[in-house]
């Protein structure tokens, strides 16, 4: 169990390495979250500053997600790690995975190295869904992609990109009858995902219901800090 905490911490530590406020500060364009929307995340820069600096952002904390649930559990050589499940290491392994990658994600949105108070946790949760599930990211990316150019809205897009993972998984094992690893591992933390994602945009989807969210329209940056 030595292991899995290590590799736990060691997750929780990469998701919470402020990406956007380190960028911001080296471009010299000061704190991103005394502007704009005060998120220290992909997007807020990505309209504040630019779609260079944010592009770059939004990558990296992609790839510490990526790092988390694909790379960091690696490290955990134990091939039994869980006590409920011994008879399927596997399924143990795939269970790692997904905590390593919830760590990430909680360390992205707390970060130890902001007061906790980072960013919204989309894409790094994207990253770790594409390490542990790559054709559902790349749906999920599909329709991200066709919401946020049918409305302008990246809250909207994020937000049903995130619902799309649980309910493509559940599609793909039931309908056509692809055989997922560790599925009724995974469609639950999905699905548990999807929820943690829509409870950080909470303000969002209250400023979408009443038509005050802002729409991404440029992606030259609106102004600097």
């Amino acid at each position: 169990m030595e292991n899995l905490a290590l590799v736990l911490v060691l997750s929780y530590l990469v998701g919470s390495i402020p990406t956007s406020i380190i960028a911001t500060k080296i471009a010299a364009a000061g704190d991103i979250r005394k502007f704009g929307s005060g998120n220290a995340g992909g997007t807020n820069v990505l309209r504040m500053l630019g779609w260079k600096i944010g592009v770059a952002v939004i990558l990296f904390d992609l790839i510490k997600g990526v790092a988390a649930s694909y790379y960091i559990p690696q490290i955990f050589w134990d091939p039994n790690p869980l006590p409920f499940n011994n008879a399927t290491p596997f399924a143990d392994y795939t269970v790692v995975q997904i905590l390593c990658g919830i760590a990430a994600v909680f360390g992205h949105i707390w970060t130890l190295f902001a007061s906790f108070k980072g960013g919204k946790g989309v894409a790094t949760g994207a990253g770790m869904i594409l390490g542990l599930a790559p054709v559902e990211f790349s749906v999920a990316i599909g329709i991200f992609a066709v919401a946020f150019l049918l409305s302008r809205y990246v809250s909207l897009g994020s937000i049903l990109a995130s619902m799309a993972i649980p309910l493509t998984m559940i599609v793909r094992e039931n309908l056509f009858n692809v055989e997922i690893r560790g599925y009724h591992t995974l469609v639950y933390f999905a699905a548990g995902i999807s929820l943690l994602i829509i409870f950080t945009h909470r303000e969002n989807i209250r400023r979408l219901r009443e038509g005050t969210e802002n729409k991404l329209m440029s992606f030259k940056g609106t102004k600097r800090p």
